[in-house]
């Protein structure tokens, strides 16, 4: 299942700004994809346990490299263009025979499909992720209920 949803309801809990634009890229100017970055890791931190723009890995105008560990605790560096986001690096505690992979780690010969956004990678990476998207626009769909009712 994948799911390519925008959680602008979970921004009081994620971070996300309103304004800012960062699940599409069609129709936009070259931006720095640091600044991007920073925003698709500000918007999913909550569901992951751990995710951070490379500093080791060079960013630019048209690329920038996040370093995220889902809750299963597989570790992938991601390669973020205007084209999307895609999975550049591997690394599993649960899988031995792919130690040596870790974050900061890109690899050239890897084909790996472009997602549009943050929410459709980590839904297919991490069923975890899903759980805990899932709960968090739960709990806030419960909360604009009981505003409504009082």
């Amino acid at each position: 299942m994948e799911t390519d949803c925008n959680p602008m309801e979970l921004s009081s809990m994620s971070g996300f700004e309103e304004g800012s634009e960062l699940n599409g890229f069609e129709g936009t100017d070259m931006k720095d994809m640091r600044l991007e970055a920073e925003a698709v890791v500000n918007d999913v931190l909550f569901a992951v346990n751990n995710m951070f723009v490379s500093k080791s890995l060079h960013c630019a105008d048209d690329v920038a490299y996040i370093n995220v560990e889902t809750k299963e605790r597989n570790r992938y560096c991601l390669e973020l263009t205007e084209a999307g986001l895609r999975v550049t690096q591997f690394s599993s505690h649960t899988h031995p025979k792919v130690v040596g992979y870790a974050f900061d780690q890109v690899e050239d010969h890897l084909q790996t499909p472009y997602h549009e956004t943050v929410y459709s990678l980590l839904d297919t990476l991490s069923p975890a992720y899903r759980e805990a998207f899932g709960n968090a626009l739960l709990q806030r769909l419960e909360a604009l209920k009981r505003d409504g009712q009082s």
